[in-house]
């Protein structure tokens, strides 16, 4: 790698080298149970061992526990056939005294469509109920128009609404993007910022400054939140609360490092003797450990491979899950041997859409155009209807502005959205309860069908068949 040259200014220098944040004890937020499990095994834990290490996690001292949202949803339905909201209250029953925290995509939910706002609205309100504490909210594009639904339907219900920034490098994303957009968030009624460098790719000065510069214009609390996969995320955690972090999100060192997050142990023990140490338990910290340890193995089918570092990410941006996606479909395509062809065009993409953070699911329509433009021969011969989806607005508003020309090649004769994507929905709640009358019995149930029609209906289907059998079953025994 050729020498890396200086990217912050004499004065922002000064100011890493000479500020201290003042003396406070530092909260934990444990995210095992959902991102940490996402990165490193597939999300594929189910809710009997969930809820054996949350009924101990509960007694640590965590300022939250993260355990729903994100792809367990998904998972939960497709592979593990489990009921999402089960779980839930499952967890709430067994950890009472920590707040439980969900990641909720803003207009998307847990799905991948935007959903229109009687929709969000009852997901939310059936989410507290069963037992969220805590909602962490986000749009992929850091459109606060698109979370606006949800931080109102969290706020009425009495629970705590974090929001979150997405974390990257491009010439727009800048300490200045984040601060506006966080105030928009905190206007909003957002209690707290969660700062999320999801690709690990963040160098520990950038975000000294950039927590600095959310403390400095805001009057909320400042969680930090960064994967591994770059190898600079713990330093990058200790000047996040150099800087005045008041969270940061960790994962027992069983489940940590390669592309889940900085392990819980180290950091408790590093902070012990400053004036950040927190209240923890590290006794029952672990014993939970080792049980994480011997759950970790049950499903060593699932365990990532990549525990190491990937320097790369620091030069192309591209995160790990992205990078193996493109791999594998070139790969399929028997093409793998262009992978760098397809590494460079993905960086013109991504500056020609106009930057979108590089998270699920602009991460997956920026690789998969490039591809397309490498293997085609000619860019943008072969449009997938995503790329279309994106440039016509349908996701939000792009981060920087994008070529006219592009954007009218892209979309063609479609009418190209300014207003909130949610806008143009109608309201759809009645008529996903008709849709789903026939095998869905509460509106929990209609949730799951609206965020995954097929695969929930196939797995209610199943539920209703199991409980009739039951009741037969009864019966018979009875006569």
């Amino acid at each position: 790698m050729s020498k890396l040259a200086s990217i912050h200014t004499p004065e922002e220098m000064e100011l890493f080298y000479s500020y201290r944040a003042p003396a406070r004890p530092v909260k934990f937020c444990s995210v095992d149970l959902r991102d940490g499990q996402q990165s490193l095994i597939a999300t594929r834990m189910n809710t009997e061992d969930v809820v054996r290490l949350i009924t101990k996690m509960d007694k640590v001292g965590f300022d939250s526990i993260e355990m729903w949202g994100g792809a367990t949803f998904d998972v939960m339905l497709r592979y593990l056939k489990e009921d999402p909201f089960e779980r839930l209250r499952l967890c709430k029953k067994a950890a009472p005294n920590t707040p439980l925290r969900m990641l909720l995509r803003g207009q998307n939910v847990v799905g991948y469509r935007q959903y229109a706002d009687d929709v969000v609205e009852h997901f939310v309100d059936c989410a507290a109920e069963a037992g969220i504490d805590d909602f962490l909210i986000f749009d992929g594009l850091m459109d606060a128009r698109n979370c606006q639904t949800a931080i109102r339907a969290a706020l009425k219900t009495g629970k705590r609404v974090e929001t979150n920034l997405l974390y990257t490098t491009s010439p727009v994303h800048n300490d200045a993007l984040y601060v506006d957009v966080a105030r928009q968030y905190v206007d909003m009624g957002a209690q707290a910022i969660h700062l999320e460098d999801m690709a690990g790719m963040k160098d520990p000065v950038s975000v000294f400054l950039t927590v600095r510069a959310l403390k400095e214009a805001l009057d909320v609390p400042v969680h930090y939140h960064a994967h591994c996969t770059g190898g600079m995320s713990d330093l990058g955690y200790w000047e996040a609360v150099r800087a005045g972090a008041d969270v940061i999100d960790t994962d027992f060192s069983a489940l940590c490092n390669g592309t889940a997050h900085p392990p819980l142990e180290s950091f408790a023990v590093a902070l012990a003797q400053t004036p950040y140490a927190a209240d923890l338990d590290l006794d029952l910290v672990a014993e939970i450990n080792a049980d994480l340890t011997e759950i970790k193995g049950h499903y060593s089918e699932h365990v990532s491979h990549f525990t190491g570092v990937d320097i790369s990410v620091l030069q192309h941006q591209i995160p790990g899950g992205m990078l193996s996606n493109m791999e594998s479909q070139l790969k399929d395509m028997n093409a793998y041997d262009r992978l760098d062809e397809v590494l460079r065009e993905t960086a013109l993409v991504h500056e020609e859409f106009g930057y979108p953070p590089l998270g699920t699911p602009f991460s997956q329509i920026v690789g998969t155009q490039a591809t397309m433009n490498v293997i085609s021969g000619e860019r943008y011969k072969i449009i997938p209807k995503e790329s279309k989806a994106y440039m016509r607005g349908e996701y939000g508003r792009f981060p920087a502005p994008v070529d006219p020309a592009l954007q009218r090649k892209i979309v063609g004769d479609g009418e190209i959205i300014t207003c909130r994507p949610a806008d143009r929905i109608p309201l759809e709640w009645e008529k996903l309860k008709t849709e789903a009358a026939g095998f869905a019995v509460s509106d929990e149930e209609v949730l799951l069908y609206a965020m995954f029609p097929q695969v929930a209906k196939e797995y209610l289907e199943e539920k209703r068949r199991r409980e009739e059998n039951t009741v037969k079953y009864t019966m018979e025994r009875i006569d």
